[in-house]
């Protein structure tokens, strides 16, 4: 179940919100320019589906996605416990960085926390199968899957070099481990 918990930055134990209404969700991560969505998808795939087959058969999804953000090109990013780099791969994530056009994902399967850093706080979104978020660009955030990573998710891009990440230098991550 999709989740959101907000933090004030300096308490890292004490959260002033906890949601796992979706309305709720996309209401709180409204309030930081944020997009949250829940997708009813009826595509059912495989565990081991190769790129391409998820990307065809979530093609009609994409191409509405990509026309009312302006983005030019999607991709997929898998990643396993038994991914002979999952540990850096998400060593790489947990810090804390921006990017300069939007982030965009969609969970095809598996799940994730989004961790983002806006006005004094720290909003811990745990995204799953059908969970569309929008990070747009220049918002502080991390990524975490956990120590055994496991998901699929659609990348939407504008120009995938804009996604490379800027790092912040900050530890809050360290600060805000996820659950």
């Amino acid at each position: 179940m999709s989740r959101l918990t907000v933090y004030e930055e300096k308490a890292p134990g004490a959260p002033v919100f906890d949601s796992t209404d979706p309305a709720a969700v996309a209401a709180e991560l409204a309030r930081i320019d944020v997009g949250f969505e829940r997708w009813d998808s009826p595509v059912a795939l495989p565990p081991d589906a190769p790129a391409e087959a998820i990307l065809e058969a979530y093609r009609p999804y994409l191409d509405a996605l990509m026309g009312a953000t302006g983005a030019g090109s999607a991709d997929v990013v898998k990643l396993s416990p038994d991914h002979p780099r999952a540990a850096a791969l998400r060593e790489q994530f947990l810090s804390e960085h921006t990017h300069s056009e939007p982030e965009i994902r969609f969970f095809v399967a598996g799940s994730g926390h989004f961790v983002l850093h806006a006005e004094g706080r720290v909003y811990d979104t745990l995204c799953e199968r059908g969970d569309l978020i929008h990070v747009p660009a220049g918002l502080k955030h991390w990524f975490d899957a956990g120590p055994a990573p496991s998901f699929t998710a659609l990348r939407v891009f504008t120009d995938p070099s804009g996604w490379v990440a800027q790092f912040t230098g900050d530890d809050i991550s360290s600060r805000f481990p996820v659950t």
